[in-house]
């Protein structure tokens, strides 16, 4: 009688990105320089690994901030994401507040899959990361869970996938869907985002 041939373990996502755990940040501003515009929405989307190994969009966390004080607000930003400073139930936290809000989703992952830290994944990476640092140093956070400065870019990896570098484009190449009126929703940008990033990094070979 033929035996059954043992099935390999798959690899813990602690092993497959050198430690760190691939978590998509969208951030939407009132601006585009985060030393002096406002943040105004963030959201954060750890990445998961199913049954079969394969990643998988996690538990999404998000925020509205009311716009810290002394930084700026460009009206044009306002026009583009649609966001209402104003709106009754746009349920706004301070900065610091908002941080701990996502925070606690990134670490919590960061603990369950037995990583060191969160590396940030986005659609022009250093955009969303260079103001989330920006709001980490202007609170005094100290518990930032993200690498300071390494990132995986999806405009890069779509660029290399697809040919595309514009997120609604690399989507639709990828096969996924966009709807272009949610777009410039900090919720709706990285669940796309995460999808895209999940699409791309599982057909890589992964030499489990």
């Amino acid at each position: 009688m033929s035996e059954t041939p043992a099935v390999a373990p798959k690899r813990k996502m602690s092993e497959r990105f050198r430690g760190f755990l691939p978590v998509v940040v969208d951030v939407e501003t009132g601006g585009f320089d985060w030393n002096r515009h406002a943040l105004l929405e963030i959201a954060v989307q750890p990445i998961d690994l199913d049954a079969s190994g394969e990643l998988i969009p996690g538990e999404l966390g998000s925020a509205h901030l009311i716009p810290a004080p002394g930084t700026e607000i460009d009206p044009k930003s306002l026009e583009i994401t649609g966001i209402r400073l104003d709106h009754p139930f746009r349920l706004a936290k301070p900065e610091h507040e908002a941080l701990d809000h996502v925070f606690t989703v990134v670490r919590a992952a960061v603990r369950k899959h037995d990583c060191q830290r969160a590396i940030l994944v986005g659609h022009n990476a250093h955009f969303d990361l260079n103001f989330l640092n920006a709001a980490v140093a202007r609170v005094g956070h100290k518990r930032n869970p993200f690498h300071p400065f390494s990132v995986f870019d999806t405009v890069t990896l779509a660029g290399v996938a697809y040919g595309q570098t514009v997120l609604a484009r690399a989507m639709m190449a990828a096969g996924l869907s966009w709807n272009g009126e949610h777009a410039h929703s900090a919720v709706y940008d990285t669940e796309r985002t995460a999808e895209l990033f999940c699409k791309i990094a599982n057909q890589w070979p992964r030499g489990d």
